[in-house]
């Protein structure tokens, strides 16, 4: 058996005050908010989706919002870049956008690709480039077109501590097809239109910690629930340790921490984050799954308030 996954699903990462999270990436780089929800396994806090108009895996980014939190340290067994894709001739819109916020910026070029490199409030690296393909992203906000649009994920760079084993998973097993090399980067390639690049770094560094402003976990996309179970068996033969389907509500998981020691996961297409609320109301308020419903009122009195706002 051999599989092939179509690229990321999403990347989930760990920040600081709420509000400033949505904030940056819902004000300044305007992705939509498709999902309040809490952390299953820790429901004081929030796990906060934002993605395109609609939701659409590859480009769904979420967080683990939690205010005075230590600061993490970006290094080996972590997404060490997320990045993303907009349309051609974008880059100009986005260095004048960055530059209107203050948001200090520098330039990167890689695989004969123009990259804008910055960061979060909270210290996540993240960068933009341009990319033909990909669907536009219809939604709009603070003056910010479909023409320019994040369209979703371009894609990530992996740190790893044992880059040529991480470098074997990703092509023996995820199949992603091999590149090329250049400098200090490997390429490889999903068959997807969004979010199916990834650059894995050749050298390791240092380790990097855990916490604010670093990525939690990096996850690929399966078809459906048989396809999903199928990778189980098949990530489980190739001598990886994988957990049962954990059901996240908007996705069904598993997870598995690769030999470089970033932890995978492997989540579902469906059924997406409209099922518990309509596509045009998304995101407005707080979702919570059925476990946690009869402590709402105690959850919404301890979370700290949130709301989507344009910025001047």
């Amino acid at each position: 058996m051999t599989k092939k996954t179509m690229g990321i699903h999403h990347i989930t990462a760990i920040v600081g005050h709420p509000q400033e999270n949505v904030d940056f990436y819902a004000g300044v780089l305007g992705l939509r908010l498709v999902k309040q929800t809490v952390n299953f396994d820790d429901p004081n806090t929030y796990h906060l989706y934002f993605g395109d108009k609609g939701g659409k895996p590859g480009t769904i980014i979420t967080f683990f919002p939690w205010a005075g939190a230590r600061q993490g340290k970006i290094g080996d067994g972590q997404v060490g870049v997320t990045g993303y894709a907009v349309p051609k001739d974008a880059l100009k819109f986005w260095e004048q956008r960055l530059e209107k916020f203050n948001i200090t910026f520098t330039k990167q070029e890689r695989f004969n690709e123009q990259y804008l490199q910055f960061e979060d409030p909270h210290g996540l690296r993240l960068e933009i480039v341009e990319r033909e393909e990909g669907e536009i992203n219809a939604w709009t906000i603070g003056g910010i077109t479909p023409e320019v649009a994040i369209k979703g994920f371009a894609g990530a760079t992996l740190f790893s501590a044992q880059p040529n084993q991480t470098a074997e998973l990703l092509e023996k097993v995820m199949g992603l097809e091999l590149v090329g090399r250049e400098g200090d980067f490997i390429r490889f390639r999903s068959r997807a239109n969004i979010g199916n690049i990834i650059d894995l770094k050749a050298a390791s560094t240092e380790r990097g910690q855990m916490g604010v402003g670093t990525v939690h976990h990096i996850a690929w996309r399966a078809i459906d629930d048989k396809d999903q179970l199928e990778w189980q068996k098949y990530v489980s033969m190739n001598g990886y340790g994988v957990t049962p389907v954990q059901d996240r509500n908007y996705f069904n998981a598993i997870y598995f921490r690769e030999y470089g020691e970033i932890l995978f996961e492997i989540a579902t297409d469906p059924p997406g984050f409209a099922h518990d609320e309509s596509q045009e109301t998304m995101g407005e308020k707080l979702m919570l799954p059925a476990q946690y419903e009869k402590y709402r009122e105690q959850l919404e009195r301890s979370l700290i308030p949130i709301q989507v706002r344009e910025l001047e």
